[in-house]
This record gives C-alpha cells, structure tokens and sequence, in this order.
C-alpha cells in the first residue's frame, strides 16, 4: 500500500451540496427479510426525488448481482459485502447524493463498521423493526419457505442471528404504520438534515 497516494481534486462534496442546493448522507435501512425495507425504501427516494433531492438507493439484491457478485452469506462474506457497500455509499455522499441503503445488515458490529466508514455525522440508522413472524407470514421471495427446509443456509432469522440496533436514529413498526406514515416520520427527523449550513 505504500506506492498508493491520494489524489485531490478541486470541486468538492461542499459544492456539490451548494449546487443541488441540500447537504448529502445516508439513510440506512436495517430489518429481517421481508421487514418492509426495501418498500419504505423506495416510497422514501420517490418523495425525495419529487422535492428536487439528488437521490440513489442501494439494495441488497442488486448489489450481489453487481459489484458484490460471488460473496457467499458466511459471516466473513457478509462483513466484506456490508465493507464494499459503506465505501460506496460514501464515495455518493462526496458525490453530493443522498444515499438510500436498504439491507439486512443483521450483526451491530458491521453496521458499526459502516458507520465507521461513512462517518457517524452521515449516517441515518433506520430500523424496520417487523417482527419474524410477520416477515415469515409475508415470505414476499419465498425465502423463509427455502430456509425452514434447509434449502437456503445461513438465513437471518432462521439460522443466521439478527441483532436488533442498539440505538437506531429511527425505529418503524411495519405491523402498524403504513408506508406514507413511515415516509412521513423520516422525513420529519432528516428535515434540517436535508438542509444546507449557512
């Protein structure tokens, strides 16, 4: 790493901010599969797209058949996968966009990493907090279905453990808030966050 050196470049995460007129972060989903992440995700980048904010959203699946091809789901693999995506989401938010990252990130010790990575002031921490039962009930991809026959290993919630955050900046109970109420609070907690610093 020693002939590696950083180059610097003359327009700025600051100007960008200026010029799309709203500061840059990311917004980070966390919850089981079928938590609602993914729906409250997108019901979030189209509301911002439709107020002028520079949007991307970054999702689990898409990632893995990308950039993140090839990484299994041991704990190793998912650490590197959650590592890659905090580089990226960070290279966005220098890029003046704000980030919508929707995974399940189960373990606090890799959302810790990201955070680490994106950098704390960054880093809006959103738990889809829908309960096994619920996300099983749901089974959208028909995953848990594969999970209890033992067609799918090392799935979150089955036989792959999920930590519930420590102390996520936003907390959504799918079970009883809709996607609009869900958007709503969001968007009341970011509101001065979205905003430039004079």
């Amino acid at each position: 790493m020693s002939n590696i050196f950083e180059e610097y470049f003359s327009i700025t995460r600051e100007m960008r901010n200026k010029r799309n007129n709203h500061s840059s972060f990311v917004f980070w989903f966390t919850g089981l599969s079928g938590s609602g992440k993914s729906t409250i995700a997108n019901k979030l980048e189209e509301t911002l797209y439709e107020n002028n904010f520079q949007t991307y959203t970054l999702d689990g699946d898409n990632i893995r058949g990308g950039i993140n091809k090839g990484l299994s789901f041991t704990p190793e693999d998912r650490q590197e996968n959650l590592r890659r995506i905090g580089e990226i989401a960070k290279i966005f938010v220098d890029a003046g966009v704000v980030t919508i990252a929707s995974f399940v990130s189960p373990l606090e010790i890799d959302r810790k990493l990201v955070r680490d990575i994106v950098g704390k002031v960054d880093f809006v921490e959103i738990f889809v907090d829908t309960s096994l039962e619920e996300c099983e009930r749901r089974d959208v991809k028909g995953l848990y279905k594969k999970a209890r026959a033992g067609e799918i290993k090392n799935f979150t919630g089955i036989d792959s453990p999920y930590e519930n955050p420590v102390n996520p900046d936003i907390i959504i109970k799918t079970e009883i808030e809709t996607e609009e109420e869900a958007v709503q609070k969001i968007m009341l907690f970011v509101k001065d966050k979205l905003k430039l610093k004079k």
